[in-house]
């Protein structure tokens, strides 16, 4: 018989470990990466007057899960080390521990506890509408592309599926979100405002915020909505009040932006020429 030995992987398999490993450090290291991490998965800074709010809020939870996990992994390590097997004798066997079952079940309820108050809180301030906002934007969102009306100016952007809509906003102004579907769910989210709200068919959804930095920022939709959901994109730009004055006014001179839409059942669905010959027959 010949001696079984300890299996060893072929070298040829660490080679490749040890590069897959290189790769993932490397990779780590870019700008995209880095600030993913530093803000913990946030979307980048947030850019309106209420993001603090969801960002303390998100790394406070982080915070909460550190702590957690470094004490069971620490009670782990510890207990492993502690109660390690030394003889042969059979330890003490014992049945329960009053204090020890107390403690672990009653420091979930206090955690969870700790987190709902915090998030009820926040939620609330988040979605306060007492104080009036400096202009009202209604969002229409429907198969597959968004439509934007400034209520309060009269006039509208509409997009379609091959040309994405922009919102234009004043910075520094409070903007008070209606949120309305003529078909299906959808979700209106804009990652640097650190909010996101569904826009449902029957039901109003509405929200506050206030845009303090100027710049562009990437919007979608966050609700999987059918066939071409992931061409439901917009973009907002934040700009200073003469320059949104600017923007009103040139879509006052445009005729087909003059005035309210009120976008039909797949309004931003624009039919290929294979489907409208399908349905004329």
């Amino acid at each position: 018989m010949g001696q079984v030995g300890r299996f060893r992987p072929p070298r040829r398999v660490g080679t490749m470990a040890a590069l897959a490993g290189t790769v993932l450090v490397l990779g780590g290291c870019g700008s995209d990466i880095a600030g993913s991490w530093e803000g913990l998965g946030l979307p980048g800074p947030g850019v309106t007057e209420e993001a603090p709010l969801i960002g303390d809020l998100w790394i406070g939870t982080w915070i909460a899960a550190f702590g957690v996990g470094f004490l069971v992994w620490g009670l782990i390590l510890w207990a492993s080390f502690a109660y390690r097997k030394k003889n042969d004798e059979v330890p003490v066997q014992t049945r329960f521990n009053m204090p020890i079952e107390f403690l672990y079940t009653a420091t979930p309820f206090l955690i969870i506890g700790v987190l709902f108050f915090y998030t009820v809180d926040h939620q609330d301030r988040l979605l306060d509408e007492s104080e009036p906002a400096d202009l009202n934007v209604e969002v229409i969102g429907q198969q597959w592309s968004w439509t934007f009306n400034y209520l309060d100016e009269d006039v509208s952007t509409v997009g379609t599926t091959t040309d994405q809509p922009t919102l234009v906003l004043p910075v520094d102004q409070t903007v008070r979100f209606t949120l309305h579907s003529p078909d299906v769910i959808h979700s209106f989210w804009v990652p640097e405002f650190y909010m996101k709200m569904d826009v449902m068919p029957g039901l109003e959804n509405s929200f506050q915020v206030t845009p303090n930095t100027e710049g562009t920022f990437k919007g979608r939709c966050a609700e999987l909505c059918g066939a071409y959901h992931t061409r439901m994109l917009f973009d907002v730009e934040v700009v200073s009040a003469e320059e949104y004055e600017t923007h009103l006014a040139e879509l006052r001179e445009d005729p087909d932006q003059e005035g309210i839409i009120e976008a039909p059942l797949r309004g931003g669905f624009e039919q290929t020429g294979d489907s409208q010959n399908e349905e004329e027959q």
